[in-house]
Formats: C-alpha cells, sequence, structure tokens
C-alpha cells in the first residue's frame, strides 16, 4: 500500500532515555519531545543497576518526557534496548506544558514483585555518575544490534558493567 504513512509512535520516557546523547545513540536523531507527567506509576532504582524501572503505584507520579514522532524501525530499537525486563504498556501522560493529555507507549519493569526495587531513581545524579560510561556501553549495544545474531541488551549491559568494574 504505497503511498501510506508510516505508523508514528510517542513514547514515555523516564530514565536514561531523558539523556539526548543516549537517545542519539539510538537512534541517530533527537526526537522532538515534551516534558510530561505519568500519574499512578512510580520510578524505582534497582539494585546492580544504574538504569530505573517503574511500576504502578496508586497516588504517585512520575515526571519524564515524551518523545514524539518515533518511527515503526526506532520503536522495534527501542524495544531491543529496552529488552525483556520491560513490558511496552499503553499510558496516557499530562504535557507538563499545556496539561493536555496522550497516548504514548511506556516502558514498565517486567515483576512487580522485584526484591531490588527501591526508593527513588534521580536523573541529576545518575547524569553526573553514570552517563558517560552509559552512553558507552549504549553504543556497544548499537554495534551489537547491527551482528546477524545480536545478544540480548541485558548481556551487552552486564557484559560492559563486569568489565568496566575490573578497571
Amino acid at each position: 500500500m504505497s503511498g501510506s504513512a508510516a505508523a508514528v509512535h510517542n513514547v514515555f520516557v523516564y530514565g536514561s532515555l531523558l539523556a539526548d546523547d543516549v537517545v542519539r545513540v539510538l537512534l541517530n536523531r533527537i526526537p522532538p519531545s515534551s516534558a510530561a507527567l505519568l500519574t499512578g506509576f512510580h520510578r524505582f532504582s534497582i539494585k546492580g543497576r544504574v538504569y530505573p524501572a517503574i511500576l504502578p503505584v496508586q497516588n504517585d507520579q512520575v515526571i519524564g518526557k515524551v518523545l514524539l514522532g518515533i518511527t515503526d524501525t526506532e520503536l522495534h530499537i527501542l524495544d531491543e534496548f529496552e529488552d525483556v525486563e520491560y513490558q511496552k504498556t499503553q499510558v496516557e501522560v499530562s504535557l507538563l506544558e499545556s496539561s493536555d493529555k496522550l497516548k504514548a507507549h511506556a516502558y514498565v519493569w517486567n515483576n512487580a514483585n522485584d526484591p531490588n526495587l527501591f526508593g527513588d531513581w534521580n536523573f541529576e545524579e545518575w547524569a553526573r555518575v553514570h552517563k558517560e560510561s552509559f552512553i558507552k556501553m549504549t553504543t556497544g549495544f548499537m554495534e551489537e544490534l547491527e551482528l546477524p545474531e545480536p545478544k540480548p541488551r541485558v548481556t551487552t549491559y552486564e557484559s560492559f558493567y563486569q568489565q568496566d568494574a575490573g578497571k
């Protein structure tokens, strides 16, 4: 069916993908975005990981942003990046600038009873402490993704951070 426009998606991000540098490595561009609020969820730190998880929590909210105009190909890259640890879920977010409501995909942690989830996750602290190494890991993930049989992102993450810890 030529001539029909490809689907575009909105994706609510709340962790490492808040950093334009990480998004640029994954998508080779920085899509338009808007600050947004996701109600009924909490952003947790994960023991042993530098990225966060969200899970439904009544009377809580997560501030993040919505990446707009994500193509099917880009959504596939984000799916691979989020890997099996997350479930892509349709959510409704409120844009902070206009309070308009918008449907978006969000990557929700798969294990609601994970004992490794705790507290809150802080983007500023992550950016200061982990962003540089996370960008290197993400670059390695993208190189791996182009191979005929790429490793899952979790494997790339774990091997990168174990190798990094040994330095």
